[in-house]
């Protein structure tokens, strides 16, 4: 460790910061689903998700060693190309969360590593088969296949227990809410806390603190660990309420049958390596769930944007970071430059975000946008799956009905 310089010691510190936000932005993928129908109080929901991800973030080290060894070449990367990596990943997290869009912190710090080792090193320097193998295609892929498996297991569970207890089964599905978000937090540890061990890995071994091709060290795995943890404790309660009310509506057994999809998805991807966007999973598995209930119906307008800022995520944090990067080959005010805007660019989002508070106390708070002109119809002439009553009885029919026209109103008298 004798050449832990101070850049190194800044990308560090950095990296370890980027899995804060992380922590925060994707507390939403294991919780918002458990929050919004009511299993767990939200304090509770976070506290339980950051421990389970600080468990998480010790079972592999897969997904880091994709991150450090396979994404792009050790050979010729500097601390530098890394720091402008994560400039990039940590705006597009937070630009995301101030709009409450569920996007991809992994595929955000994956752009920005992408763009500052192209600026750095070339199109050559990145590993061609590996982004194709182990991100894009589980990027397309997995989102599909947890909303297919989300939506089956809902019609599934709506069938079997039609003409079961409804308090019964509520209670039920509640439980078994509360583990399988156990499940999704502590497979969120172990493939998006492992993405910072990886950056962090990739800058040790770029400043000569460790040798190529070595594992995450302990203290690296700690840190990381502690850092997402405390992210995902802090809460990032916008995106929350976008995932659990402002993509569908959901009811315990629905969320019991999204998450148990999502962290099959995400166990199977860590395993394999695989650096997957849990968001991608969680979202495919919640609107898939939304879809499975008869009457259920998806805010595409939600949706949409969502995708796009999926589709955006990539190149948008690899361009920050070819920039970032750019700016810092200009010397050590190039660097003290990207850094000053980093902590600039970041002070504002957060004062921004202050005009409009969403916090524990009005994270459910029934504020969602309308389903849309078709979805309403849809939902409209389709019966509720028997055993479901539905709440809102607000609306009361006369006892008899009459064909006689009311009564005109008269006409108001002239001011």
């Amino acid at each position: 460790m004798e050449n832990f310089s101070l850049i190194l010691a800044i990308v560090v510190v950095t990296a370890l910061a980027f899995d804060f936000t992380n922590g925060f932005h994707d507390t939403a993928n294991a919780m918002a689903t458990t929050i919004s129908t009511g299993a767990l109080k939200p304090k509770v929901a976070v506290a339980m998700s950051a421990a389970l991800n600080l468990v998480g973030a010790f079972l592999s080290v897969e997904v880091a060693n994709t991150i450090s060894k396979g994404l792009v070449d050790e050979n010729g990367i500097r601390p530098e190309v890394i720091f402008a990596a994560l400039v990039g990943a940590i705006l597009w997290n937070l630009l995301t969360w101030l709009v409450g869009l569920p996007s991809s912190s992994s595929h955000a710090l994956m752009g920005g590593l992408i763009g500052a080792t192209v600026a750095s090193a070339g199109f050559g320097a990145v590993h061609s088969d590996v982004l194709v193998t182990k991100v894009l295609l589980p990027a397309v892929a997995a989102p599909i296949v947890a909303g297919l498996a989300a939506m089956l297991a809902t019609r599934f569970s709506y069938g079997i227990g039609k003409n079961a207890d409804g308090e019964a089964t509520r209670k039920g599905y509640r439980a078994g809410q509360i583990a399988s978000a156990g499940l999704v937090s502590l497979a969120h540890g172990t493939n998006d806390a492992q993405k910072t061990m990886g950056i962090i890995t990739l800058a040790l071994v770029a400043g000569g603190a460790i040798a190529p091709d070595s594992n995450p060290p302990t203290w690296v795995i700690l840190s990381a660990g502690l850092a997402i943890a405390l992210g995902t404790y802090i809460g990032g309660w916008r995106i929350i309420r976008t995932m659990g009310k402002g993509l569908t509506d959901l009811e315990p057994r629905q969320g019991f049958a999204a998450q148990t999809s999502a962290a099959t998805a995400i166990l199977a991807s860590s395993h394999l390596g695989f650096s997957l966007s849990t968001t991608h999973v969680v979202s495919g598995s919640v609107m898939g769930a939304g879809l499975g209930r008869k009457g259920g119906v998806v805010r595409w307008s939600t949706a949409t944007r969502m995708f796009i800022a999926w589709a955006l995520t990539l190149p948008a944090a690899a361009l920050v970071g070819a920039g970032a990067e750019s700016v810092m080959d200009l010397g050590d005010w190039g660097t003290a430059a990207v850094a000053v805007f980093l902590v600039g660019a970041s002070a504002a989002i957060w004062k921004i975000s202050r005009r409009e508070v969403v916090d524990h106390t009005n994270v459910v708070d029934d504020t969602a946008e309308p389903a849309g002109v078709v979805t309403t119809a849809i939902a409209a002439v389709t019966p509720p799956p028997a055993g479901i009553v539905t709440e809102d009885l607000s609306v009361t029919i006369p006892a008899q009905a009459t064909t006689e026209p009311a009564p005109a109103t008269p006409p108001a008298a002239a001011v």
